[in-house]
């Protein structure tokens, strides 16, 4: 008896906090979010923050308008392990469907993160038709190609930020211009061993060949390596001038730290590249990653002035986290929950079917540009200008801070070499 007493307590207790932490009552009960996600790792965490500050953000607002009713989200956290090295797909295939049968997630927002993980994730959603909007991790160019391609059974998913041809395209266009600028023409390419880096390092090898580019090597190297010296080397023994990195693993700080003691004369540029997204990695290498370039893929994820979300979402990040946006992930696990609320109110109802016309009619600004979806494959349309569509951020650590050098549109400064390459 004095148990349930306790329980009802702390029921009791629950229901007053949120209205006073709020200001809200709510009519109907919780939204439940699922957000599969790889928590040990940047991906994870940085797409976990982005979703609770704007479910929090929301909430304090009165929730989502259901038909009239007002309901809060929540936000349910499992630990899928995808990005871990040596764990199968299989465990984030079972996390995501705890999430369904056991927490009863009405939407899934985030990952998985790895491709492999979030392609396998999709005959399962389509399985219990639950919408998914991937928001960090899964750059595979397959993961719309397949919505397209087969509408009726995966129509339910949905990715709101950049994937590797796009990121492809991006890199290109700078190295075109480094080469213009600086007559910077041979490339080395290093990339981690999961599908989408593979896929990427082989298409940006026939792209820079076909763009007057001479690919001078490429290396892949096993998640978790901790040894990249014999790869850098034989960049320098190649003469190569630009190393292109594609890497979401922690451990390409000690790849860029390497790079910097070893003064390889060839500029370190991250397509995706985990360690160096973060506020922390000038601390981490000590200064040494002065220099590096990455693709954040979404602006909001470094500091610029894309759009007046922009830095309303940089701060409100920072000021919850007491972290600035972390990389990939951040600025787009956050606008989906916007997103989704907006197709839900739309819909006047959680039915899947519904939501999915309504988030292919999304039309709104938000962190990083104007967001809307292709109807046929559900990819975020893409743009130069954050007027036209979702637009990118690639940034340079400079004197310590990341510095956002394309697109032109957004950038606070330009490309610098370092002194070693002059």
């Amino acid at each position: 008896m004095k148990s349930i007493r306790t329980t009802v307590f702390f029921t009791l207790l629950s229901v007053v906090a949120l209205f006073i932490f709020t200001g809200q009552s709510f009519a109907g009960k919780s939204i439940i979010i699922g957000a599969p996600l790889s928590t040990a790792y940047l991906y994870g965490w940085g797409a976990e923050r982005g979703i609770k500050l704007a479910v929090d953000e929301i909430n304090a607002k009165g929730g989502v308008d259901v038909a009239g009713n007002k309901r809060p989200f929540k936000v349910e956290v499992i630990d899928t392990r995808d990005l871990e090295p040596g764990v199968p797909v299989s465990e984030a295939l079972m996390a995501l469907e705890r999430l369904i049968l056991n927490k009863k997630a009405d939407f899934i927002l985030g990952g998985p993160n790895r491709s492999e993980a979030a392609l396998a994730a999709m005959s399962l959603l389509s399985k219990h038709k639950k919408i998914s909007i991937v928001t960090s991790g899964v750059l595979t160019p397959k993961y719309h190609a397949l919505v397209a391609e087969k509408y009726d059974k995966f129509k339910y998913c949905f990715r709101i930020h950049g994937e590797a041809k796009h990121l492809v395209g991006e890199m290109m266009a700078n190295f075109m211009d480094l080469k213009k600028k600086h007559g910077l023409t041979k490339l080395f390419i290093i990339a981690q061993d999961v599908s989408h880096a593979r896929g990427a390092a082989k298409v940006m090898g026939k792209v820079a060949g076909k763009n007057g580019f001479e690919v001078t090597g490429t290396e892949i190297f096993p998640t978790g390596t901790t040894d990249f010296s014999m790869g850098l080397l034989k960049a320098k023994s190649t003469g190569s001038q630009i190393i292109n990195i594609w890497m979401d693993m922690p451990e390409s700080a000690i790849l860029l730290k390497q790079w910097y003691d070893l003064k390889i004369p060839a500029l370190p540029f991250g397509s995706t590249l985990a360690a160096a997204e973060q506020p922390g990695f000038w601390k981490a290498t000590n200064g040494k990653g002065e220099f590096t370039l990455c693709n954040v893929v979404n602006a909001g994820n470094a500091p610029s002035d894309a759009t007046p979300w922009t830095m309303k979402f940089y701060d409100a990040y920072t000021k919850k986290w007491g972290v600035e946006p972390e990389g990939l992930g951040s600025s787009s696990s956050y606008m989906a929950v916007y997103v989704l609320k907006e197709a839900i109110e739309k819909a006047g109802t959680l039915d899947s079917d519904k939501v999915v016309t309504a988030l292919e009619q999304t039309d709104i600004m938000g962190v990083y540009g104007r967001l809307r979806f292709d109807p046929k494959s559900h990819q975020v349309i893409f743009a130069k200008t954050p007027e036209e569509g979702a637009v990118g951020s690639i940034l340079q650590w400079q004197d310590g801070k990341r510095v956002v050098v394309f697109p032109k549109s957004i950038a606070k400064g330009s490309i610098e070499l370092p002194p070693w390459m002059k």
